[in-house]
C-alpha cells in the first residue's frame, strides 16, 4: 500500500524552519499561519508548530560501530535521487553530520546521510541497494 505519513513536531522559529525546508531541501510549504506550517517532504506531511525552546532527552545508540541519534526522521529515496540530494546539500554547504553504509552485503543494505535542521532535529536520507528489502529481515 502506497500511502503518506504525517508527523507533528515543535520548532523554535517557524520562519527559519520554513526557510530551511523550502530553500535548502526544496520542500513545498502547504497551509501555514504565523506559528505553524505544513511542509510537503517528498509527499509526506510534517507540521511544525512554533513553541520556543524545547528539549528531547534523546540518547544516541551504536549500530555496527556508528553512533546514531535515537530521535530522528527521514525519507527513503532511490539511489539517483539520493545522490542528487546529497550533491545539492553539499553545494549549499549544508553540514552532513554523518554518511554511513549499513548492513553491507546483507539483507537491507543501505546508505544514509544525516543533516540537522534549524531546530536541531536530525533528518536522515536513505537509499537501499535493493528497494524490495526495506522491510525484509
Amino acid at each position: 500500500m502506497a500511502t503518506q505519513f504525517h508527523l507533528a513536531l515543535p520548532c523554535v522559529n517557524i520562519n527559519k524552519t520554513r526557510a530551511f525546508y523550502s530553500e535548502v531541501l526544496g520542500a513545498q510549504i502547504g497551509r501555514s499561519s504565523v506559528k505553524w506550517a505544513d511542509v510537503n517532504l517528498y509527499n509526506n506531511q510534517i507540521t511544525f508548530t512554533e513553541c520556543g525552546p524545547f528539549k528531547f532527552e534523546c540518547k544516541s545508540y551504536s549500530f555496527n560501530g556508528d553512533i546514531l541519534p535515537s530521535f530522528h526522521f527521514g525519507i527513503i529515496l532511490d539511489k539517483p535521487d539520493w545522490d542528487k540530494v546529497l550533491d545539492l546539500l553539499k553545494s549549499k554547504k549544508i553540514e552532513i553530520t554523518s554518511q554511513v553504509k549499513f548492513l553491507e552485503n546483507k539483507v537491507g543494505e543501505h546508505q544514509s546521510f544525516f543533516i540537522k535542521d534549524p531546530n536541531d532535529f536530525t533528518v536522515e536520507f536513505k537509499c537501499f541497494t535493493n528497494q524490495k528489502e526495506v522491510f525484509k529481515s
